[in-house]
């Protein structure tokens, strides 16, 4: 159960993904965060009261930590995209945030069948070749060696493992809500960025209007909240490293829809991963 759960979050993170790079296109991140993230809210907020179950403190505490790291790891890893070339900065995010989960898993006694750890270790190597894409712009430079592209890249990556680690941690007992809470911590986080472009002089490009951008938008959102709960869902019915890794997978399934509705081609590096990553899951459900 928790390899389709895990699968079916990757699903939707990588649709939701593409749409919102969609709407990214003819607007700005923060402008298109500003209508996912409320959406998404929504969804979870009306999922967790058709529920019937009662939130807890310690859920919602959990929950909202685990959105401040998510907002956390959105946040820079969009800031290393400016810093360093995409084909170094994706591949290092995808991997830190996967590896992060594997190693909190491991330090609590999870054990792996040889064959599925196969197939996690073969993931990550799919993870990381999935994710590298050519840089489609020059790159920003900064006199801070603190601010490169990699190394907040990796940052990045351990925000969106905390994601992962920290949502574990919220249990079950409180139903949906702790998922709730984690978007709000979403929110507040893109809500504090929104707050300090505005104060340095306002947010570029145009606004998410028209039908089709908002309707994307509402629709990336929605599906975002989907992947959460079914990653929610996969984590609390079984293991931490391997419901993290093929959640992780993700990138594959953004990089096969931009081929197809774009035409983007496919670098060699990419289609070895996408074969990687199928015999990864193989492993992983025949084990």
């Amino acid at each position: 159960m928790v390899t389709i759960l895990a699968l079916g979050a990757a699903l939707s993170y990588g649709v939701a993904d593409f749409l919102g790079g969609t709407v990214t296109r003819h607007s700005s991140t923060l402008k298109a965060l500003f209508w996912c993230v409320p959406v998404g809210l929504a969804v979870l907020f009306g999922s967790a009261l058709l529920t019937g179950r009662v939130p807890t403190a310690t859920s919602l505490t959990w929950g909202f930590a685990a959105g401040l790291a998510g907002g956390a790891g959105l946040m820079t890893f969009y800031r290393a995209l400016a810093r360093g070339p995409m084909s170094v900065v994706a591949p290092v995010s995808a991997l830190a945030s996967a590896l992060l989960p594997i190693a909190v898993g491991v330090a609590r006694g999870e054990r792996l069948d040889p064959t599925v750890l196969a197939g996690v270790l073969i993931c990550l190597v799919a993870i990381g070749l999935v994710s590298m894409e050519k840089s489609d712009g020059p790159v920003e430079r900064s006199g801070s060696p603190l601010d490169n592209g990699p190394l907040m890249a990796g940052v990045s990556g351990v925000c969106f493992g905390l994601f992962f680690v920290l949502v574990k941690a919220a249990g079950t007992g409180g139903g949906l809500w702790p998922l709730v809470a984690a978007r709000a911590g979403n929110l507040t986080v893109v809500a504090i960025a929104f707050a300090v472009v505005l104060a340095r002089g306002g947010l570029p490009g145009t606004g998410v209007s028209g039908r089709r951008l908002i309707g994307l938008a509402v629709l990336s959102g929605a599906l975002d909240a989907s992947a959460n709960a079914l990653y929610y869902l996969a984590v609390n019915s079984g293991l931490l490293s391997l419901a993290a890794v093929l959640t992780s997978l993700y990138p594959a399934i953004t990089v096969l829809l931009a081929r197809i509705a774009y035409s983007e081609r496919l670098r060699a590096v990419q289609r070895l991963g996408l074969a990687l990553a199928a015999t990864g899951v193989t492993l992983v459900t025949i084990g």
